[in-house]
């Protein structure tokens, strides 16, 4: 399904709406407001209702935020949409700012001399806007905070989102919803905490074994949740959300209440709470302040159990990897028949993708709006095709395609990038170079309690030594039929979770040519005990479950060292054993030819 431009986005009314909200502070005595890529939640992909930043600037990316101070409004995003921020917003009035390079706080500092700045406190963490404070606490500016004054100048904002929730099967999950509740509230009663505030929709919806559908691609329920320490939960969410069956489900254990009840209760929970200071709206813990209760700083207690899949979880999300794996055979079959006729447009591509993962009948949805670049739009690492960018695909440049599915028994994310005819100059150094820090990643062990940000290097590396390099991170968690992003695993500079048993990760370096091609490659793998070697160490290791062919024309075997040959002539071989009875002939053939030995 094609992501087009609402007219509440308007790039083109960015200019006005900035002048809005600036007569509205000044009205209220404020110099500034902090605009995030948030909601309540803390999601990443937010509802209409909440899609502030893109009202205000037009930029539709997952992150970032934007601070509009009397003479600036900075639009800080991370390396992944520096070139696509560019072509998304008025840049006579919106300043892109290089994130997180450059820090909110000592931009701040350096563009206003004083006065108060407000943000809505629903939409910040306690941990976000403690790290601002701290560095203006030498200066004449103040956080405060304030209503959220995108909303009282937004006419026509769209209402609340409305999803249907449903039931997810135990036998999917692995575990009841009372296992884990039990299991939660054995470690709050040990750590002398009463009870715990969730706030993360997917960590509510992996506590109850239920799903919803109140955000576009990914399953799940805006809501909020205490955990008491006696494994009761009270449910804070829309009732007409819930179907009879549904609640059934809940069971009485779990009382259900509107959402509006939620901060009137907080004033009535007995000390200590535990709080997530990383996840949690700081409005959580001004409301507990204020009421006089004393507040645990503490990690949201679904989080880890989450990351840390079941094997129930691992089998199924190992299924849905072969349906979606064949599906994408299916695409890549009908691309390399297709495309060098001519006449195919990056909205096909989206559209003919998502027919052929359709045709399983077990689709849910995408899990997330397809990324397909061709040319100099693949160097715009998220770039999303609408009806004004949309460009033809021609012979001699590079595709880059991006894409998920969410089934019911599992959340698939792969990006493959092929060649269009004739390979450009220089893509297929570039390829080799990325394909080797994904095998890198696919081929590592590592001791226990290594982190993310110990593995990140590995993937790098081929291109450090060609001076290159990618501006994202190597891997992101993967949730169990619910976000494509979940933390608080990730494979990046910036993580220092320990990898553990059970969590599913991307594996997706890349390469980004400005004004010319962009290459990535992912797979998903899943982190598992290593065997144990001559000193008997405790050591860990991935294993992949994406298994779909690379572009052999993009392969400079000469690159390859013989184990890197070893491995991609084992994993083509795994693709075609895995994926060879699930096709059509057409694309039985088609992949007996992708997967011939280097």
């Amino acid at each position: 399904m094609l992501q087009t431009f609402a007219d509440h986005a308007n790039p083109a009314q960015g200019p006005a709406r900035l002048a809005a909200l600036r007569t509205a502070l000044a009205a209220q005595g404020l110099a500034g407001f902090i605009i995030p890529r948030a909601d309540a939640h803390q999601g990443e992909y937010v509802s209409a209702r909440d899609a502030r930043l893109e009202w205000l600037t037009g930029f539709t990316g997952s992150a970032g935020f934007c601070i509009v101070l009397p003479d600036i409004a900075g639009v800080f995003i991370d390396g992944r949409y520096r070139a696509q921020v560019k072509t998304q917003v008025d840049l006579a009035h919106f300043t892109p700012v290089p994130w997180p390079y450059t820090k909110p706080g000592p931009w701040i500092a350096a563009h206003l001399p004083q006065g108060q700045i407000g943000f809505d406190p629903w939409l910040h963490t306690a941990e976000e806007v403690a790290a601002i404070e701290k560095s203006l606490e030498d200066r004449p500016v103040t956080l405060t905070p304030t209503t959220n004054f995108i909303d009282t100048i937004w006419h026509g904002q769209p209402s609340p989102p409305m999803g249907q929730a449903f039931v997810y099967p135990d036998a999917l999950a692995g575990k009841t919803s009372a296992e884990k509740r039990s299991a939660l509230a054995a470690d709050l009663t040990s750590a002398g905490h009463t009870a715990a505030i969730i706030t993360l929709p997917d960590s509510l919806c992996w506590l109850l074994n239920i799903r919803g559908a109140d955000v576009a691609r990914n399953p799940i329920l805006h809501g909020f949740a205490v955990l008491h320490s006696d494994a009761r939960v009270t449910l804070y969410a829309d009732p007409a959300k819930f179907d009879a069956a549904t609640k059934a489900h809940l069971g009485p254990h779990v009382t259900l209440r509107p959402a509006t009840a939620f901060i009137p209760a907080l004033r009535t929970l007995q000390g200590p709470v535990r709080v997530d200071r990383a996840t949690a709206p700081l409005a959580v813990t001004l409301e507990l302040i204020d009421a006089g209760i004393e507040i645990a700083p503490g990690d949201d207690p679904c989080r880890l159990p989450k990351a840390c899949k079941t094997d129930a979880e691992i089998a199924a999300t190992r299924t849905a990897h072969l349906r979606d794996g064949a599906a994408m055979v299916e695409f890549l079959t009908w691309l390399n028949a297709t495309a060098p006729q001519g006449g195919l447009s990056e909205i096909d591509v989206v559209t003919q993708l998502e027919s052929f993962r359709r045709a399983t009948n077990q689709l849910h949805d995408i899990s997330f709006e397809t990324i397909c670049g061709a040319g100099p739009h693949g160097a715009i690492m998220h770039y999303r095709v609408t009806e004004t960018t949309n460009r033809p695909i021609t012979l001699g440049e590079l595709l880059l395609v991006d894409s998920g599915a969410q089934y019911i028994d599992g959340t698939t994310d792969i990006t493959r990038t092929m060649a269009i005819g004739p390979v450009p100059d220089g893509a297929a150094t570039a390829y080799t170079l990325v394909l080797q820090g994904m095998i890198a990643i696919s081929r590592a062990r590592w001791p226990r309690g290594a982190t993310g940000r110990d593995l990140d290097p590995l993937a790098r590396a081929p291109l450090w030594m060609a001076g290159m390099d990618f501006d994202h991170g190597t891997g992101h968690g993967v949730g169990a039929f619910l976000s494509v992003h979940e933390g608080p695993q990730r494979i990046s500079r910036m993580s220092e979770v320990p990898l553990l048993p059970g969590m599913i990760l991307s594996n997706e370096p890349g390469y980004y040519r400005e004004g010319a091609f962009g290459i990535r490659l992912e797979n998903l793998i899943v982190v598992e005990p290593a065997p144990k070697l001559a000193d008997d160490r405790d050591q860990l290791q991935f294993e992949t479950i994406t298994f779909v062919p690379f572009d052999r024309h993009l392969i400079d075997t000469a690159m390859l060292s013989p184990g890197e040959r070893a491995w991609t002539n084992t994993y083509h071989a795994q693709v075609a054993q895995n994926l060879s009875d699930r096709l059509s002939d057409a694309a039985r053939a088609w992949l007996t030819l992708a997967t011939a030995p280097l």
